[in-house]
Parts: structure tokens; C-alpha cells; sequence
């Protein structure tokens, strides 16, 4: 086979596979689509893709809900280490070394909070020693801190 051969059955299956639509028919023999929004803003028949669709701006904006009770905490338990980088959409915070005080090893830290539940699965703490990455249970100790900062707060706000 030769390379215009290969292309151009790579170019049908690619058209073929445009055509393929996600309809479906009631019992009234009625034929439905899912409806896109942005088909309609185009003028575009309802539920009809191109091959133009793969070109066109997809929406980049995510919005990620930070839980503002952890984000204080955070700080909070994490106020002897020097803030290197802080970004409360996405829900990072970044430090650079510093001491615990009554402690002799330097820390750094990077904090998600990527849920705006109060609860631990909204929580990642990374951090790191000089020498490489802390301890499973420095780490969970830290996350422990913190959420038990981002309690006491919410319960001081009156909102239970």
C-alpha cells in the first residue's frame, strides 16, 4: 500500500466518524438529540458536530471551589515558613524552607485544597526536607494540624 493510500482511508474514517451522531427515537417515532448550547449559539442543526469542532476554542475557565475555613488554617498552622507563592482560585499555597519552632530541621511546603468540603479529602500537603521528602507521619501530622485549625475556625464563624 502506498502512503496516499493510508492517508486517504485515514481522511474517509475520519469523515465517516464525524458523521456519526448520538440520536436516539421515542415511541412516538420522534428522533432526539442531546442539546448543545454552543451548537445553538453557532446556528448549528441541534446536536450536529464537525470536524470544525476540533478547532474551535474550548472554555478554559475552571473554576475550583477552595474551602476558605482550610485556606486559613493552612496559613495559619504554616505561618513559620516563609510564603513563597499563594493562589487562592486554585487552591495552592507554596512555601519556602523554614524551622518549626522547637524544631531543628528545615521544612518546605505545597498545600491543594481542591474541594470546598471541610473534610480531609480536600487536603494534600506536600513536604520536604533538605535531605528529600518528610515522613509519612510528619505529613499526616501537619494535615491533622490543619484541619483541626480549619475546625476550630468554622466553629468560632457561628456557621455550623
Amino acid at each position: 500500500m502506498s502512503i496516499r493510500q493510508i492517508m486517504a482511508g485515514c481522511a474517509l474514517a475520519l469523515l465517516i466518524g464525524c458523521g456519526q451522531g448520538a440520536s436516539t427515537t421515542n415511541q412516538q417515532g420522534n428522533v432526539s438529540g442531546a442539546v448543545d448550547a454552543r451548537a445553538i449559539d453557532r446556528g448549528d442543526a441541534v446536536g450536529e458536530t464537525t470536524i470544525w469542532d476540533a478547532f474551535r476554542r474550548q472554555n478554559t475557565e475552571t473554576v475550583v471551589s477552595v474551602n476558605k475555613y482550610i485556606w486559613s488554617a493552612s496559613l495559619e498552622v504554616l505561618d513559620f515558613l516563609p510564603v513563597q507563592s499563594v493562589d487562592p482560585f486554585t487552591g495552592v499555597i507554596i512555601t519556602g524552607f523554614g524551622t518549626p519552632p522547637g524544631g531543628g530541621r528545615a521544612y518546605r511546603a505545597t498545600v491543594l485544597i481542591n474541594d470546598p468540603a471541610l473534610d480531609a479529602r480536600s487536603l494534600n500537603v506536600s513536604l520536604q526536607t533538605r535531605n528529600g521528602p518528610a515522613s509519612a507521619a510528619t505529613v499526616r501530622a501537619v494535615e491533622d494540624a490543619i484541619l483541626t485549625r480549619a475546625r476550630q475556625i468554622r466553629i468560632a464563624d457561628g456557621r455550623l
